[in-house]
């Protein structure tokens, strides 16, 4: 992958892996849910992953775990604006806002943050337009319906066709509305409205997506489809999710999500020396 990817002021080379440490400040995400729920533990943990290689932080206020409750804007915005503006005073890194709702993603940018990563694409409305004029970075996922729901069937008759095709309408959405190509970051969303054997079709086929020459972020870490193929719980899935991260990058992604920054950081770098050679 060549070109760059511009956060704020920064500007990222995509010929190196980009590593993006989740930061949730909730009390129900699957598998750190209460553990930063306080702003010194988050700025602390937030911190931590600076230190141990994390490119953006990125901060959710509300699960999108299967199954989960949706949380009101209020009370999303009240658990992660102290955050961010907690993080921003003591670091100059990008922040990522992990964000469905238009009003959080404004509020969000005001504080500090960089980037919109939307699980719902920018689909809301207004969103689009609120990016475009906010001039933020932003990360379009793909899922099919909703956290709450959207792991009851899910039913696609080419996985691969369809996320590769949602992925590139969104993205010619987002130029129609003068957010600039340089801005935009896809995720065809692993474990959002997929059943283990379309996640493996992605992973196996996520060139297909690559071929679309636009930066692909890929977030794996500790998912339930780790379970169900290593029968570990989420606590013991870091190897498996490394296997995951590095065939993503053999594929083409460049950017990964990850709750293990220092071990994902080394293994990506081996990956990055390999090819660059």
């Amino acid at each position: 992958m060549t070109g760059h990817l511009s956060l704020g002021t920064r500007q990222f080379d995509l010929s190196r892996s980009i590593v993006m440490g989740i930061l949730n400040v909730t009390p129900d995400s699957f598998s750190d849910g209460g553990q930063f729920d306080r702003v010194d533990q988050a700025v602390a943990h937030a911190m931590r992953m600076q230190q141990d290689g994390a490119d953006i932080i990125d901060i959710g206020g509300e699960s999108t775990r299967p199954g989960a409750r949706p949380v009101s804007a209020e009370q999303e915005l009240e658990r992660v604006i102290p955050v961010i503006r907690a993080i921003r005073r003591e670091s100059t890194i990008p922040i990522s806002i992990d964000t469905s709702k238009p009003d959080v993603m404004r509020t969000a940018v005001a504080a500090g943050a960089d980037m919109v990563n939307d699980v719902n694409a920018l689909r809301a409305p207004a969103a689009l337009q609120i990016c475009a004029e906010l001039r933020v970075a932003v990360c379009l996922m793909h899922m099919q319906g909703e956290p709450r729901t959207m792991q009851q069937q899910p039913h696609y008759d080419d996985v691969v066709e369809e996320v590769t095709d949602f992925l590139r309408q969104r993205y010619q959405a987002c130029l129609d509305a003068g957010i600039d190509g340089d801005r935009i970051v896809l995720d065809p969303g692993f474990g959002f409205g997929k059943t283990l054997e379309h996640n493996l079709q992605l992973l196996d086929k996520l060139d297909a997506i690559c071929a679309l020459e636009l930066p692909l972020l890929v977030g794996i870490s500790r998912k339930s489809m780790l379970g169900a193929i290593l029968d570990k719980p989420v606590n013991e899935r870091l190897y498996g999710g490394i296997a995951a991260m590095v065939i993503a990058h053999c594929k083409g992604a460049r950017l990964f999500r990850v709750h293990d920054v220092a071990p994902s950081r080394d293994a990506l770098a081996l990956c990055d020396a390999l090819k660059s050679e």
